[in-house]
């Protein structure tokens, strides 16, 4: 029974970030209300495009006019992260968030919201989050010790899943009762909160400044990355995945025209945040692995067959649980290609390679509404997410196949996390 005990302790998420650090409690805290809010806006903004369209294409043509904003600011933000105060660019761009979202809300208000105003205000919002998220991401290694970071890569992961269940929830319930406005208003109140709980961090200025920004900075970022087939196999696996199996902008087309269940829009986007929230509130045994790459591999992996499955399935609720093994295979991913991240890259470069990462995050998802709408558009929206979930896993196999040496990953023995464990315990003598 002892051992029972002791193998369900394992499971449990260790707080232990959250008692040693106060900047980390403030960057919990301030990521938690950062993503409800931009939850409940994720499930409203597509539901307004589709209303006031009809059209599944015009719901992914977002992804679209976010994307080379996505690709610009987001690298030209984690040049910025490894030059200037980390917490002023997260003050600077979370006011900017704060204005856009309202322009969102004050349109949506409209007794005809305008539809070139969605698509302006999309583009220009997803500059300021790519412009703020290299920083936010590359200040978690300095607020806590080394140690520690798979605790906390697992407890911002269980704030961002619990508002990413509570978001979609409430964002479905408002659409019913109060409608789009009222989302967007929840959305600019959540970003007020997390603004206001960076600006009482305290500052962390660039360790290097001998490089600031430019695109040959930015160049150094991507040569180093690429030189690094474990953080390379972090990038493309990820972008694979998402590019091939992301349904989420099918959902609306789902309820509605599928199952015709539209009340029920709320619970698909939640589904996959109970999987994620499962998985992160047991993520305890995450330290005791030590090969992150075949983890990783296997996720990814199973993220796609379940999303294969959910468009298979007779029934939403069959659907339902389909992604909710999906959601918790994708953060399991996640949590192990942070980890990676935060465990073996140099400070002085982390802002580059959070811009990197945001891309890898991104580009995957966006390129993928794409193609989940044109193929729904074409053929039919189960076909979409099925043939979807197949190609993920095949692209990730090969994927794996290609760069042999990520699946060999032992952060024990690997040459980068040997040398930052070495230099963070230096620093802390």
């Amino acid at each position: 029974m002892s051992n029972l005990w002791a193998r369900l302790a394992r499971l449990r998420v260790d707080v232990s970030p959250l008692r040693d650090s106060r900047d980390f409690r403030l960057l919990f805290w301030a990521g938690t209300v950062f993503y409800l809010g931009g939850m409940v806006s994720y499930v409203a903004l597509p539901y307004q495009l589709y209303q006031l369209t009809g059209s599944n294409f015009a719901v992914g043509a977002l992804g679209i006019v976010e994307l080379v904003p996505l690709v610009v600011f987001g690298l030209y933000g984690g040049a910025l992260a490894d030059h200037v105060d980390r917490r002023l660019m997260l003050v600077v761009t979370g006011a900017a968030q704060v204005l856009l979202t309202a322009a969102l809300m004050a349109n949506a208000f409209l007794s005809a919201p305008r539809l070139w105003v969605i698509y302006v205000l999309g583009a220009v919002l997803a500059a300021a989050s790519s412009l703020q998220r290299p920083s936010r991401e590359a200040l978690l290694p300095r607020v806590v010790r080394h140690q520690l970071i798979p605790a906390a890569v697992a407890l911002s992961s269980l704030g961002r899943e619990i508002s990413g269940l509570a978001g979609p929830a409430l964002g479905g319930v408002l659409l019913q009762w109060v409608g789009v406005g009222w989302c967007f208003a929840i959305d600019v109140t959540g970003l007020t909160v997390a603004t206001a709980l960076f600006l009482a961090l305290k500052p962390y200025p660039a360790t290097d400044r001998s490089n600031p920004p430019s695109l040959s900075g930015v160049a150094e970022g991507l040569r180093y990355a690429m030189g690094r087939k474990d953080l390379l196999g972090t990038y493309v696996i990820d972008i694979v995945a998402m590019f091939m199996a992301m349904p989420i902008v099918l959902f609306p087309a789902l309820a509605t025209m599928v199952f015709h269940a539209p009340a029920m829009l709320g619970l698909l986007y939640s589904a996959e945040g109970v999987g994620a929230l499962l998985a992160t509130a047991s993520s305890g045994w995450i330290s005791h692995v030590h090969h992150h790459g075949r983890a990783i591999v296997i996720a990814a992996s199973a993220w796609g067959a379940s999303i294969a499955l959910a468009g298979l399935m007779p029934s939403l609720w069959l659907v339902l649980v389909c992604l909710v093994a999906a959601g918790a295979a994708d953060m399991l991913s996640g949590l192990f290609r942070s980890v990676i991240w935060n465990q073996t890259i140099p400070d002085s470069i982390r802002g580059r390679l959070a811009g990197i990462e945001l891309l890898s995050y991104s580009v995957g998802p966006l390129g993928g509404q794409v193609r989940a709408g044109l193929v729904a558009d074409r053929w039919s929206v189960r076909g979409s997410i099925t043939s979807g979930g197949i190609l993920c896993v095949v692209g990730v196999a090969l994927t794996a196949s290609w760069l042999h040496g990520f699946w060999a990953y032992d952060e024990r023995t690997d040459e980068h996390a040997v040398r930052e464990r070495k230099l963070r315990a230096d620093n802390a003598g």
